[in-house]
C-alpha cells in the first residue's frame, strides 16, 4: 500500500527520530512539572505518573507502528482511520488535525517562544506576539525548502536541546539535593487521595507525552518507511520518557515540592543552583532551541494534511491545497494553517483550543489502536513487516490509557470538551456537500 505521489523520498530513520523527539520534547519538558508535582503532593507519585504516562504512550506508539509499517502513506493518522472507519470519520480526523490542531499548537508553543525571548532579553511584552508570529513564519519558510531542509533543521534542534538537558541530569546528582526526593513508599501528599493524585499527575503528563505520532504524516517522503517509521516512533518514544524521567528527578531532588509545584520557572531555577546565575540563562536558551525544533515538528507535519485532504476532493478549493512547490511541498497549505496560528496568537485563547483538541485528537488514537484488531481481521493477507509485539496486551493497555485520558478529561473538563467536540463537528458542513458531489463513499 505504499504510495507514489510525487513527494520526493529523501527522510532516512535519523530525520524520523529527530522529528519525533524534537516535535514531543519541546516546552513539556519545562513546564509541566510544576503541574504534575503540583496534583501529586509527592515526588513519589510525581515519578510514578511520569512513568504511567511514559509507559502507556510507548503501548501506544509500538501498536501505531504497526499502522505506520502496513499503511506507509502521507496522512499517517487520517488515513489509518480512513481505510478502517470509511471517508467520513477521516475526514473529521483530517480537519480536527489539519485545521485545529496542529495550528493551535503551532501558536501556543510559539507564544511560549516569544515569552522566553522577551524574559531572555528583558523586553517589554508586547513583543511576545510579534516574535511568536516571527518565529513560526522563519520556520515555514524553512519548511518551504522542501522535507530534507525541514528534518535537517529538525535534527540540529533534537541534538542541541538535549544538551542542557544532560548536563542538569549529569551535574544535577552531584550537586547539593535540597529536595526531599524519594520514590518509596509510593504514597499521594497531604489531603489527597492516592488514585484522584495519580490520575490527575498522569492526565499531565500525556499532554507533554503528545505529538509521537504525526511523523506518519511524512510516510510518504521516506526512503523506507516500512522499517524506519516503527523504529523511528519507538526508540523515539523510549528516549523521551528516560529524559522526563531523569530531568524530573533532577528537579526535585535538588528543590524541595513546593517549589516545585506550581512553578513555571523551575528548570531555571534548579539550572541556577546547579551552575550559577548563568545556568539560568543557559537553560533558557535550551528551552527557545526547543520549543523551536518543537514548532518546526508541528509545521512539517501539519502540513501534509490539508495536502492529502485537497488531493482526495475533501475540502473547498481542494486543487489550491494540493498544490506543491517546486520542493515538492504543500505551500499553500502550509500558508493556511500559518494564517490560522497567526489568528489564534492574536487572541490569546491558543491554550484553551490546543486543551480542547488533544481531547478530541485522543477519540482518534483510541480509535487507531482499535483499528489494529479490525484489520487483522479484516486484512489478514496484508503485507505487515512489522507486528505490535505482546498482542493483544500492548493493544489493549494503549486503549484503556487512552481512554482513561478521554473519561478524566470530560469529567474534570467537560465545557472545553464539549466545545472541542463542536469545533471539530463543525467539519462536517463541509463534508456533507463535498460528499455528494464526490460520492466518497461509494469509491472502492
Amino acid at each position: 500500500m505504499e504510495e507514489n505521489n510525487g513527494l520526493q523520498r529523501t527522510v532516512t530513520l535519523m530525520p524520523a527520530l529527530s522529528l519525533v523527539v524534537g516535535t514531543v520534547i519541546a516546552s513539556g519538558v519545562f513546564f509541566k512539572a510544576s503541574a504534575v508535582t503540583q496534583a501529586a503532593g509527592s515526588s513519589s507519585i510525581a515519578m510514578l505518573a511520569w512513568l504511567v504516562g511514559g509507559i502507556v504512550t510507548l503501548c501506544a506508539g509500538l501498536t501505531a507502528a504497526e499502522l505506520a509499517a502496513a499503511i506507509p502513506q502521507t496522512g499517517g493518522l487520517t488515513t489509518y482511520i480512513q481505510m478502517t472507519y470509511g471517508h467520513f470519520w477521516g475526514f473529521l480526523a483530517g480537519w480536527a488535525q489539519g485545521f485545529i490542531y496542529f495550528p493551535a499548537n503551532v501558536a501556543a508553543i510559539s507564544i511560549v517562544f516569544g515569552t522566553q525571548v522577551v524574559n531572555l532579553f528583558n523586553l517589554s511584552a508586547q513583543w511576545i506576539v510579534p516574535i511568536s508570529m516571527l518565529e513560526a513564519f522563519s520556520l515555514t519558510l524553512i519548511n518551504f525548502a522542501g522535507a530534507k531542509a525541514a528534518s535537517r533543521v529538525q535534527f540540529i534542534a533534537t541534538v542541541i536541546k538535549l544538551v542542557p538537558l544532560i548536563l542538569i541530569v549529569v551535574f544535577g546528582f552531584f550537586h547539593k539535593g535540597g529536595g526531599d526526593f524519594s520514590l518509596f513508599p509510593i504514597v499521594a501528599g497531604p489531603h489527597r487521595n492516592f488514585w484522584t493524585a495519580l490520575t490527575n499527575a498522569t492526565f499531565g503528563t500525556m499532554f507533554a507525552y503528545d505529538g509521537w505520532i504525526h511523523v506518519g504524516n511524512i510516510a510518504g517522503e521516506m526512503k523506507n518507511p516500512k522499517r524506519d517509521l516503527p523504529l523511528a516512533i519507538t526508540i523515539g518514544i523510549m528516549i523521551i520518557m528516560s529524559v522526563y524521567l531523569l530531568v524530573n528527578a533532577v528537579f526535585l531532588y535538588i528543590e524541595p515540592l513546593n517549589h516545585v509545584a506550581g512553578n513555571l520557572n523551575v528548570a531555571s531555577n534548579v539550572a541556577e543552583m546547579i551552575f550559577g546565575k548563568m545556568g539560568g540563562k543557559l537553560v533558557t536558551i535550551g528551552i527557545l532551541i526547543a520549543v523551536y525544533g518543537g514548532v518546526n515538528g508541528y509545521i512539517t507535519t501539519g502540513m501534509r494534511l490539508p495536502m492529502i485532504m485537497g488531493r482526495e476532493h475533501k475540502l473547498p478549493f481542494g486543487r489550491w491545497f494540493a498544490t506543491l512547490n517546486k520542493n515538492g511541498v504543500p505551500w499553500i497549505s502550509g500558508l493556511v494553517q500559518l494564517a490560522i496560528a497567526f489568528v489564534m496568537m492574536m487572541s490569546g485563547q491558543f491554550d484553551s483550543i490546543t486543551n480542547m483538541l488533544v481531547f478530541v485528537i485522543w477519540i482518534f488514537y483510541v480509535m487507531a489502536f482499535v483499528a489494529v484488531f479490525i484489520l487483522r481481521k479484516r486484512w489478514p493477507e496484508l503485507d505487515r513487516p512489522y507486528k505490535v509485539p505482546g498482542y493483544p496486551i500492548v493493544p489493549l493497555i494503549a486503549i484503556l490509557g487512552g481512554g482513561f485520558i478521554l473519561v478524566v478529561t470530560l469529567f474534570t473538563q467537560w465545557q472545553t470538551s464539549l466545545i472541542g467536540l463542536m469545533l471539530t463537528a463543525v467539519g462536517i458542513l463541509f463534508y456533507i456537500p463535498l460528499e455528494k458531489k464526490y460520492h466518497f463513499n461509494e469509491k472502492k
